[in-house]
């Protein structure tokens, strides 16, 4: 009897932090974490161009906000662009309208992203699966369309030369290695704090709900306020991307609100690896040098990108980095 409810109730604490190693990583981790931190430092003084770099952060803030709620959680979002998009917008607008630093910019894009995920999740929890899919779908079509004729998104061409302004009023922006290293920083606090949320145990509460959820309710979770939780926190990490993104091209535009985009940040989380916690930021930089380095052929990246596509799923059922940790065993 024990043994049916393993599914549904969090480890416990000490059983948590008995098997993972140094910050809450497993070894594995945490040497992959040290890759990360590598490639992160040395990436732009090896020749690599920092604007691609910060592209590719971005995104990967991005996944990993999805991977948390469709790989923990078990929810499907395909409206995640709302606010990605959203915050993109709100951080552009306040930096170059209301003069905000260019900090505070990205914690606005953030916190209107969370508002905007609190009263869609409240309204999309309460379905599952594809019906859950297709709500926060609609929803964010209709966001998109609300940017198309707000006037301060500035419709079709957007919100342009947004300024990237000066770090707490000090450190000038301009620079793109300047830029590169708030960027990583932003990258690995958004990328640290889901890695907590995770192996919390609201964490715990999350995995159970996405392994059965009439059981978690069974033992007294409210599982809706968990997901709805779950929800916020994922949208308010993807508007922090997002208007890192826009500071960083120093434009806002309907691309990053459009449904293609939300399909984007799932074929990046599937491709690195679906619930793993380096995996969508593999997924990311895959999806990101294909854009970069095939952009000359045109309309043929996507279908390029449609072929890696069928070949992970025919071949990496559980993405790059999942079917690396299942043959090494491990868990990354």
């Amino acid at each position: 009897m024990a043994s049916q409810n393993t599914a549904a109730v969090p480890t416990l604490p000490e059983e948590r932090t008995a098997a993972q190693g140094a910050f809450g990583f497993t070894k594995p981790q945490f040497l992959t974490f040290l890759l990360l931190l590598a490639f992160l430092v040395g990436a732009p003084f090896a020749g690599l161009y920092p604007v691609f770099l910060m592209k590719l952060l971005c995104f990967g803030l991005f996944a990993c906000a999805f991977n948390l709620l469709i790989g923990y959680v078990g929810l499907l979002s395909f409206g995640h662009a709302a606010y990605f998009g959203m915050g993109g917008y709100i951080a552009g607008h306040m930096a170059k309208v209301v003069g905000l630093s260019p900090e505070l910019a990205i914690l606005a894009g953030g916190a209107v992203a969370a508002g905007l995920g609190a009263v869609f999740g409240w309204i999309a929890i309460r379905r599952q699966g594809i019906y859950f899919a297709m709500i926060t779908l609609a929803l964010a079509q209709m966001v998109y369309f609300f940017c198309v004729q707000a006037p301060f998104t500035g419709g079709e061409d957007g919100i342009q030369a947004i300024p990237r302004g000066k770090l707490f009023g000090l450190i000038d922006l301009s620079p793109d290695l300047s830029m590169y290293w708030v960027v990583a920083a932003v990258f690995l606090i958004g990328f640290l704090l889901i890695h907590r949320i995770v192996h919390s145990p609201f964490g715990q509460v999350m995995k159970a709900i996405r392994e059965n959820e009439p059981r978690a309710t069974s033992l007294g979770y409210r599982t809706d306020d968990y997901k709805l939780v779950a929800f916020i926190l994922s949208s308010a990490l993807a508007g922090v991307a997002g208007a890192t993104k826009s500071l960083v091209f120093g434009i806002a535009t309907l691309t990053d609100v459009h449904w293609a985009m939300s399909g984007e940040v799932v074929l990046m989380t599937l491709v690195g690896g679906l619930g793993t916690v380096f995996g969508p930021v593999v997924g990311a930089a895959v999806i990101v040098t294909m854009q970069n380095y095939l952009a000359e052929m045109g309309a043929w990246v996507t279908v390029i990108q449609g072929g890696i596509f069928v070949a992970c799923v025919l071949a990496f059922r559980r993405g790059i980095l999942g079917e690396i940790a299942a043959r090494l065993r491990v868990k990354l």
